[in-house]
């Protein structure tokens, strides 16, 4: 039987709250929350416990594909020469937030709506950025979530590659075949490694990572691709991977264990394209250089494909089967 260990975690560590008016109301322990808002619900595809799921039939044709003769990669921590500290920053921001257009490249794949985005948003890599320049702003009064990608401002007004909007409360998916600010058309935000869940000692979602090649297909929960071939070969988005669990522990700091049993338990998740075995969390100038230098050492080799097909409860809906 599959287990659920989040929903378990989430109930015994809410706190009753008075709550719009009514008691008994719950909220997330202030480790697992963003803003006080859940990072998705309990039940979400994001919480699912993988460890006793079987190994998916192409796991082996997959990282034949993926340079595996290497060691992961954390892509967040310190950064030495270009700037205090790297990784996807995170803005929340209060009730009532000023929000405004957003003009997007992809704009028949993004949400058009008004984004609360302003002088206060952090952009990864900052402004002036090469990179991706992600921007993920949290809405601490609605417990909305929105991203963008190639995110910049232009003559005073804000561009993106493409946005996309969700409730945190919510395990309802993007549309088919739509991309997001990730190219599985998957939020970024529930799969980044945050410093308060890994200071507490317990990481209850999947990890968001990257690979250099992908197929031009996407499983479920992801909603579409960016892939260069049309071989089933190859890695497709949202490819969940696990650490093996005879991976041994021994001699690693509590902060690195408690990624790497989170590895095991709920894996890594394919979002998009990039360096082989980047994952990612949030930027943090709090990340220790003991912990990032600890994660380097897991090799790839340690990973296995797993088959998540049997938590699907519905195709629009990242709401797991407990079963």
């Amino acid at each position: 039987m599959r287990r659920l260990v989040a929903l378990a975690l989430s109930c015994a560590l809410a706190v009753p709250v008075l709550s719009g008016g009514r008691a008994g109301a719950l909220l997330p322990a202030p480790e697992r929350a963003v803003g006080g808002c859940p990072v998705f619900p309990a039940d979400s595809w994001w919480h699912a416990d993988v460890s006793s799921l079987p190994v998916h039939a192409r796991s082996r044709q997959w990282l034949s594909h993926m340079s595996t003769d290497r060691d992961l990669h954390p892509d967040f921590g310190p950064s030495y020469g270009d700037g205090p500290n790297y990784g996807i920053p995170v803005t929340v921001v209060r009730p009532g937030h000023r929000k405004v257009r957003v003009r997007f490249d992809y704009a028949d794949e993004s949400d058009r709506v008004r984004y609360p985005v302003g002088r206060d948003t952090r952009i990864e890599g900052g402004r002036g950025s090469d990179g991706d320049k992600h921007a993920i702003v949290v809405d601490r009064g609605s417990c909305r979530l929105y991203e963008t990608w190639n995110t910049r401002v232009r003559d005073g007004r804000w561009v993106a590659g493409s946005g996309a909007v969700w409730s945190l409360r919510s395990n309802a998916l993007r549309p088919d075949g739509w991309t997001s600010a990730d190219a599985a058309g998957l939020p970024i935000l529930p799969g980044l490694l945050r410093w308060a869940e890994v200071r507490s000692g317990h990481v209850d979602h999947a990890i968001r990572f990257t690979t250099d090649v992908t197929s031009r297909h996407y499983l479920w929960p992801a909603r579409h691709q960016a892939g260069s071939q049309d071989s089933l070969g190859y890695p497709p988005m949202g490819a969940r991977f696990r650490l093996r669990a005879g991976f041994s522990t021994g001699g690693y700091s509590a902060q690195t264990v408690a990624v790497i049993e989170a590895m095991k338990t709920y894996g890594l998740v394919l979002a998009d394209n990039g360096s082989p075995w980047f994952f990612q969390g949030e930027q943090n100038a709090r990340w220790s250089t003991r912990l990032v230098e600890e994660l380097k050492t897991i090799p790839a080799s340690a990973f296995e494909a797993v088959d998540t097909a049997s938590l699907q409860r519905s195709p629009d809906s990242a709401a797991v089967d407990p079963d």
